[in-house]
């Protein structure tokens, strides 16, 4: 299909598919390929594309589709999101998530309000022009220079077909457009050899929808050898000098380096015609990579967690937002993390387990939902408070680290969440009035309170020195509060309660003096850390685990 002649809008597009198979790193490609082009000076922003029916991914467990990402704005989003906005440092909207559930949803609605003035409506071209509809809408907010659109699924799969079909629309209609293929090449133990005969169907595939895409991304555990590039060239029309290596790396954070060695960047802005503007912004991201490869102390880092069942392979993906910041932090100290995975449930069936606690530097508990491990994680925090061992509680961390200090130290023995003991005698963690009817009535997607919320900090409190500020906004994704009714006797006590929320004053942060680092947060601090910025907490979380083994060291 010969290109159009492109028009002369100013936000041009590139579009991200992938064949072969899944979980080939699309979402790393996209947010390099955003990372690269904000470095040579052009605004870049991005979407993602799910083809499932769900609305959004709110009401999906960790184990089946990785992290649940939220927006500023209260999105609960694919965790692709949160890599965008990590590698390209943007906040983006819960718009930049389109799901299929979403696009008929609306086409739908629309037709019961008679929008569509009595025609038949149709799956073409109402869902296509529904997907452009939300496509142009992000186009029209951010006015950037470019958009990044990552089409999940794999080419083949019949549930992305109409959002190819979107795209395509919008290229024949003179849309500035880039298209770029992901596809695998492996390299069978048996045979030493890398073989390009998937990618080659890919493509194939691909082209059968009308696209033959500009730029083919070759995936593999090493990098891909002219003759390969060449077989691909004969056999799938691709210009040689369009296939870009992506091998594995140690680190997904190197791979704009790795694009940017291979002059992509200078290849995309050839094709729309664009000449660079500055390359100052690389020169921090080669910094920064760099400072991973120089990070030489270890730290032993415990994540006391739950979405487990399905195995090890899913891990990251459940708590990829906790992981990557806590990286950001451990790099900027010159550490190298060794996450370690703990599973709560461990320590309910044997409570002298929780002593594998003090063979490591700090301990996290994320968030999470429902009763399994609970009792563990309470026990861990206890065997994190009474031992001196760094603790950081996100979300649910500090709701059982209120329940087990008011257990433990307060005197409150049957004290829980109203979650896990609906008739506790002493609910110090409850359900927040307006959501009472929301979960009686089972409706429980994008119910919580989502989004950026301020918090009002406790001047000369430990966060209050961490943040340097003394109003602060976080990112929030819950239910259950700590019980107002408790706070002065929980207070009276020695915990201290060093942030609210200034409109509802809600909890929104408890430290407690005295100890290496007993810090936990209402919010989901994970979702703003940065490669270039790490997040506070988590600054100051992988801070007084190095302090910490000075001062053993110096006793």
């Amino acid at each position: 299909m010969k290109h159009p002649k492109q028009n002369g809008n100013k936000t041009k597009y590139i579009v991200v598919t992938g064949g072969v198979i899944s979980g080939l790193g699309k979402g790393i490609v996209t947010a390099s390929i955003g990372n690269l082009l904000k470095a040579h000076g052009f605004s870049a922003t991005a979407i993602k594309i799910d083809p499932y029916l769900n609305f959004d991914a709110g009401t999906m467990r960790p184990t089946e589709h990785g992290e649940v990402f939220v927006t500023f704005d209260g999105g609960e989003t694919d965790q692709d999101i949160g890599t965008y906005e990590r590698f390209m440092d943007e906040k983006l909207s819960r718009t930049h998530n389109i799901t299929t559930g979403q696009v008929f949803g609306s086409v739908i609605q629309r037709e019961r309000n008679l929008e569509y003035a009595g025609k038949t409506v149709q799956v073409t071209p109402h869902i296509p022009d529904e997907i452009i509809r939300r496509i142009r809408e992000i186009e029209q907010k951010t006015d950037a220079d470019f958009i990044l659109i990552e089409v999940g699924g794999v080419i083949g799969d019949y549930e992305n077909v109409l959002f190819i079909e979107a795209v395509k629309q919008m290229y024949l209609k003179g849309d500035p457009m880039a298209f770029v293929h992901v596809v695998f090449l492996p390299v069978p133990n048996n045979l030493g050899e890398m073989k390009t005969k998937p990618a080659q169907h890919s493509i194939r595939a691909l082209n059968e929808l009308g696209i033959f895409p500009d730029f083919v991304i070759a995936r593999s555990s090493q990098p891909i050898d002219d003759p390969r590039k060449e077989k691909l060239s004969v056999f799938s029309n691709i210009p040689v000098e369009a296939t870009i290596s992506a091998p594995d790396l140690e680190t997904v954070y190197a791979e704009p380096l790795v694009f940017e060695q291979q002059g992509f960047s200078q290849k995309i802005l050839n094709h729309f015609g664009l000449i660079s503007r500055n390359m100052d912004y690389i020169n921090s991201w080669r910094e920064f990579v760099l400072s991973i490869k120089k990070a030489s102390e270890t730290k032993k880092i415990g994540i006391v967690g739950k979405y487990f069942d399905t195995g090890d392979f899913t891990l990251e993906d459940s708590y990829v937002s906790v992981i990557e910041s806590v990286k950001h932090a451990c790099w900027k100290h010159g550490i190298k993390p060794q996450i370690h995975w703990i599973d709560s449930k461990r320590f309910e069936k044997n409570s002298e387990t929780l002593e594998e606690l003090k063979e490591l530097d700090g301990v996290i508990v994320p968030g999470g939902f429902g009763s399994s491990g609970v009792e563990g994680k309470i026990k861990a925090i206890q065997f994190c408070r009474e031992n001196k061992i760094p603790f950081l509680g996100l979300c649910y961390g500090l709701q059982l680290a209120v329940v087990e200090y008011c257990r433990n130290v307060v005197g409150l023995k049957d004290a829980h969440t109203t979650e896990i003991n609906p008739d506790t005698l002493f609910p110090v963690i409850d359900i927040m009035k307006e959501q009472k009817h929301n979960l009686e009535t089972k409706n429980f997607g994008n119910t919580m309170r989502l989004g950026e919320y301020d918090a009002q900090l406790l001047p000369g409190s430990i966060v209050s020195s961490l943040y340097g500020k003394d109003v602060i906004k976080e990112r929030h994704r819950h239910r259950y509060e700590v019980n107002p009714e408790y706070e002065k006797q929980i207070e009276n006590a020695g915990l201290v309660f060093s942030g609210r929320n200034p409109q509802r004053r809600l909890v929104e942060f408890i430290e407690l003096p005295g100890h290496p680092y007993f810090v936990a947060t209402q919010a989901h601090p994970e979702f703003t850390s940065r490669p270039l910025r790490p997040h506070p907490l988590f600054n100051g979380f992988v801070a007084a685990m190095k302090q910490q083994k000075i001062t053993l060291k110096t006793l």
